[in-house]
């Protein structure tokens, strides 16, 4: 092969990589966008997968490592114990775990918020630009605050930017798709 042929099969190669990326993704963001219920459960369930299969890694590496000390070996198992039963509990109740995990997420990024505006407030002195350093620490907080208050509808609201976003995101890849090595 040529250097030509090859770096034209590298370009076609990237061409092809970003395509497919671009389409799944313009494919997750309707599914977010036209089932998220749904489309949330799904990912509630390869949680669960996730878990129970981590489970059996983690029992199945307590059980037949014999080089390791008896406690490392218990905690192995009932660490892949744990798992596996939080990942069975969550397929029997998928729509509750969802909630759950949509809830948790929801708190979750609105300490990090609240967190980040913080730091952002402690640094002002040292910021170039004070008053933007300042405008994204109060609206940090207040985001913060309001996810808080409201985790599930912020959790939704996250959800449906997801969506929009690799929607957004899918396109323009697509495009860069057909205008690589141009």
């Amino acid at each position: 092969m040529t250097t030509d042929s090859l770096e034209g099969a590298a370009k076609n190669g990237i061409r092809t990589a970003l395509g497919l990326g671009g389409v799944l993704s313009v494919i997750l963001g309707i599914l977010i966008l036209v089932w998220p219920g749904k489309t949330a459960m799904v990912v509630t369930a390869i949680i669960a997968i996730y878990a129970i299969v981590a489970g059996l890694i983690y029992a199945g590496l307590g059980i037949f490592t014999a080089g390791r000390g008896g406690w490392s070996r218990l905690g192995h198992i009932l660490l892949g114990v744990l798992f596996v039963i939080a990942g069975i509990v969550a397929f029997m109740n998928l729509g509750a775990t969802t909630v759950w995990l949509a809830a948790f997420l929801g708190i979750l990024v609105g300490i990090m918020w609240i967190i980040e505006g913080v730091v952002s407030l402690s640094t002002l002195s040292l910021a170039p630009s004070k008053g933007w350093t300042l405008f994204f620490a109060i609206i940090s907080i207040i985001a913060g605050i309001v996810l808080l208050f409201s985790p599930i509808m912020g959790a939704v609201t996250l959800w449906w930017l997801l969506g929009i976003s690799a929607i957004v995101l899918g396109v323009i890849q697509i495009f860069r798709a057909f205008s690589f090595g141009k």
